[in-house]
């Protein structure tokens, strides 16, 4: 690669840690405190042994997200023989858009991030801001994206989160070392939660083949961290979502509406004869959020129904409803609240955009289905996680009713696998082996998996604090 030797020097900057021995580590009797032995030292055992926290109430647990690792990955490398010691991956449903700061802040139950993206719309000065100043320099607080990154104890530096795209092998086995380093030296009465960035690099360009080879490489790695550790030590291994595994397809998105009449700007002025709406292209990703005035934004997702790539698009049409078209039709969701418990409806207007309608029947056929057509969030939840669009329901309403980021859109479209949206100078200097955003299955479908525990079949993203953290 052209940039390989500026990345190197680059690399060269955050001098990376020596390897430390796991192996050795017990057997050496005078090794200095500064370097924390796994069991607690004479001093602190009183305390270790009254105190409620990890290695007494519950096994000390060490948290490891792999950024973009997806379910059937994970599964593969299970049946390969890979992380004998864990127990069976469930699929861990990433909220839509299926991006890390939205993920990761819904499953640690932190505060929203302020975007979708670096670069977003805020609404209160109707104009974009961020972009991609926030990975010049070291991580500052106005460049953290939400709370869940207070709870790191291991995390890349900051250059290596847009270096992973370059040279994804250099910046993984860098990740790795550091990691390793980091942990081996941590103290060893608590809990120990670290967060990967380089097999989401490996997954964006090289594929699925090259993730399962450093996946090969992380095994071993977590194979000397247990026998380390002892069974005291519970693992927990999860991801923040999944990808689409295809070479991916620019959408024109820009180009279309133009066509169509509508004005791209970077801000909303409220006036002008022609339809603006503000379209933040960052990321190669496989959805986009669309900014536009209350009244535009359903004209908006009648227009991008006939371009190639779009899946649908989702507008709020009204209080508790979410409209919902596509090139499979139009439909709404709609949301009831009784008695503490939370309803959906799924109304098919014209065809059936989520390919919902056969759950529907099933639900009516089992007297789950009322005379309006709702049923319980969790009966469609128990029926959707495994879906084309795992929990279609309660995750796409959500995603544009509630608050998943600080500065929510009026439209998100959700791109067809083999698809991406962003920006046009970086599709010049990357080619994508795959990518997520989008709220199809594979974009979705994270997993979770522990040597100490099983878990359901498939956990809702905004359920899964409970399991990694309490």
């Amino acid at each position: 690669m052209k940039n390989n030797n500026a990345i190197q020097d680059c690399l060269c900057d955050f001098a990376l840690p020596r390897e430390v021995d796991f192996t050795q580590r017990r057997k050496d009797p005078n090794e200095s405190a500064k370097v924390l032995a796994f069991s607690p030292r004479a001093e602190d055992e009183e305390e270790f042994r009254t105190d409620a926290g990890p290695g007494v109430a519950r096994a000390r647990r060490l948290l490891l997200c792999l950024d973009g690792v997806p379910f059937d990955v994970m599964r593969e490398a299970k049946s390969r023989g890979l992380f004998d010691g864990f127990n069976a991956p469930s699929r861990l449903l990433s909220p839509f858009p299926t991006m890390t700061n939205i993920a990761l802040s819904a499953m640690l139950k932190a505060s929203v991030p302020v975007g979708y993206e670096s670069l977003y719309f805020d609404r209160n000065s109707r104009d974009l801001r961020g972009g991609v100043q926030k990975y010049i320099g070291r991580r500052t607080p106005e460049k953290i994206p939400s709370t869940y990154m207070d709870e790191l104890d291991y995390q890349e530096p900051l250059p290596f989160e847009y270096l992973v795209y370059f040279a994804p092998e250099t910046i993984f086995r860098a990740d790795m070392k550091r990691f390793r380093e980091k942990f081996g030296r941590a103290p060893q009465d608590r809990d120990y939660f670290a967060f990967l960035k380089g097999t989401d690099g490996l997954m964006h360009m090289r594929g699925k083949e090259s993730l399962s080879v450093a996946l090969e490489s992380l095994d071993k790695l977590l194979t000397e961290v247990r026998s380390f550790s002892g069974d005291e030590t519970e693992v927990m291994l999860f991801s923040d979502h999944g990808m689409n595994l295809e070479e991916n397809r620019r959408v024109h998105l820009q180009t279309h509406l133009r066509r169509c009449g509508f004005q791209i700007t970077n801000r909303l002025n409220g006036a002008g004869a022609k339809l603006q709406v503000v379209l933040p292209a960052f990321g190669l990703i496989g959805f986009a959020a669309l900014f536009c005035e209350e009244e535009v934004a359903e004209k908006l997702t009648d227009a991008l129904v006939p371009l190639e790539g779009i899946d649908f698009s989702l507008y709020r049409d009204g209080e508790n409803v979410v409209g919902v078209k596509g090139w499979r039709g139009t439909a709404r969701i709609r949301r009831s609240e009784r008695d503490g418990r939370t309803f959906y409806a799924y109304e098919q207007i014209e065809g059936d955009p989520l390919q919902l309608a056969s759950i529907t029947e099933s639900l009516s056929a089992d007297g789950l289905l009322d005379a309006e057509g709702f049923a319980s969030d969790e009966s469609w939840a128990a029926r959707t996680g495994e879906h084309i669009y795992p929990d279609a329901l309660d995750n796409l309403y959500t995603s544009i009713q509630k608050t998943r980021v600080r500065h929510p859109a009026d439209v998100l479209v959700s791109l067809k696998d083999g698809y991406y949206y962003g920006s046009t100078l970086f599709s010049r200097i990357v080619r994508l082996a795959a990518t997520h955003g989008n709220a199809m299955r594979a974009s979705t479908s994270a997993f979770l998996m522990s040597t100490h525990r099983e878990f359901p079949r498939h956990v809702r993203g905004s359920e899964a604090q409970p399991l990694l953290r309490e």
